[in-house]
């Protein structure tokens, strides 16, 4: 896969509990950090630092406008319920993306001189995937 433009992202959840991912209106932006935990494990004598690696996290963010015809992620924030999730890079290349379920954080952003915007926060509750 070559190089792309960000313009084409989307990230799909489960809007409702149990329900079906669909693509998030309006959105403007997603990350995704995937890290490991890392314990050090330096002895006595070591000619440098030693570590083993731990469990895998996944975590990220949102943002984007407000769309007042949609829940968007406010009810996955309020509900407590690991939602289905599709992070895609380019949408129009569907067989490359990152899934699992996670847990989301929302909030708002209104100001007298602006749109209305959104943002938030995501962690996955299970292990997140890579296809393509």
């Amino acid at each position: 896969m070559a190089r792309i433009a960000g313009r084409n992202g989307a990230l799909y959840a489960g809007i409702t509990s149990g329900g079906t991912a669909e693509p998030i209106a309006y959105l403007t932006q997603w990350t995704l950090d995937a890290s490991s935990d890392r314990t050090d494990v330096t002895a006595f004598g070591d000619t440098a630092k030693a570590y083993v690696q731990g469990l895998p996290d996944a975590q990220g963010t949102f943002s984007g406008w407000y769309d007042s015809a949609s829940a968007q992620l406010y009810t996955a924030a309020v509900d407590g319920v690991a939602r289905k999730t599709y992070l895609y890079p380019d949408r129009t290349t569907p067989s490359v993306y990152f899934f699992g379920t996670c847990f989301y954080d929302f909030s708002i952003d209104t100001s007298v001189d602006g749109a209305v915007s959104i943002s938030g926060s995501w962690a996955s509750a299970t292990s997140m995937s890579k296809v393509g």
